[in-house]
């Protein structure tokens, strides 16, 4: 249990940080670590990174970071998305949604490693109809497969919406709280949930993010960036090691890997 709070200390900083990040993290430590069924832990995950991320949006709304009515567009139709995502999930077994998580996190990894703060902000009024198709699209992904989806909401509020990154983290954080909560709306029609454990953890969480929601303003972006980008793959290789076999995770880290040293070595 000790090892489970410390990981989700981690969990909660991540999201306090960057806004995103806390289900790749919580997933795996409530599966592997915590020994949850796979669908338990993903719907145990949607309720601890959505109350960690509304706990670290607060935070980051006092500080003037968030936007709330860019935020509310996409919430909504990503809340909408998370939902029939979390329904769906009745239709696939534990290891196949473990796999899509994987991806997802191969995908994060490569994102976050090319670096956000390359995205320049977009010119112009906000795009209503495309940032509620992207909010559906989304929203359906990660409720799926249990994933906040900062990874996916940081750059399309900065593309779409026009946001600064300090605003896109704390706007992320919003949305990925309704967000979350909807899919867990989805998910608690089919799966049980361990509450007491979901609190501990949750508290642990979001001693985490008040910790990243403090220094996410003075802490090396690129950095932390880079560093938990490659954390992220490990656990991707990991996860798909676990549920696929050795071979097929190296056959889809290595290239990502590879890909990830020229970017480091280029500059």
């Amino acid at each position: 249990m000790i090892a489970v709070l410390s990981l989700s200390v981690l969990i909660g900083l991540s999201l306090g940080l960057m806004g995103g990040g806390g289900s790749i993290l919580a997933v795996p430590v409530l599966k592997y670590v915590a020994g949850l069924e796979a669908k338990s832990a993903i719907a145990t995950s949607l309720l601890v990174v959505g109350t960690t991320a509304g706990v670290g949006g607060l935070r980051h709304a006092k500080q003037g970071h968030v936007d709330w009515r860019t935020g509310a567009i996409f919430a909504v139709t990503a809340m909408a998305g998370a939902y029939g995502g979390g329904r769906s999930a009745h239709f696939f077994d534990g290891s196949t949604l473990l796999l899509l998580f994987a991806a997802m996190m191969l995908v994060t990894s490569v994102m976050m490693f090319r670096g956000r703060g390359e995205m320049a902000p977009r010119e112009g009024p906000l795009p209503v109809a495309l940032v509620s198709v992207e909010g559906l699209a989304v929203g359906f992904a990660t409720g799926l497969v249990g994933a906040g989806g900062g990874f996916m909401v940081v750059p399309a509020l900065v593309l779409v919406g026009g946001m600064d990154m300090h605003k896109a983290v704390g706007t992320s954080l919003i949305v990925i709280a309704l967000k979350s909560y909807a899919a867990f709306g989805g998910y608690i029609s089919h799966v049980a949930v361990d509450y007491p454990l979901a609190a501990a953890v949750t508290a642990a969480a979001v001693m985490g993010t008040l910790v990243g929601t403090h220094f996410s303003a003075r802490v090396s972006a690129r950095t932390l960036r880079k560093g938990f980008a490659w954390f992220v793959l490990v656990m991707a290789g990991f996860v798909i090691w676990q549920e696929a076999g050795l071979g097929q995770a190296v056959g889809l880290i290595l290239p990502a890997a590879g890909w990830m040293g020229w970017r480091a070595r280029s500059g």
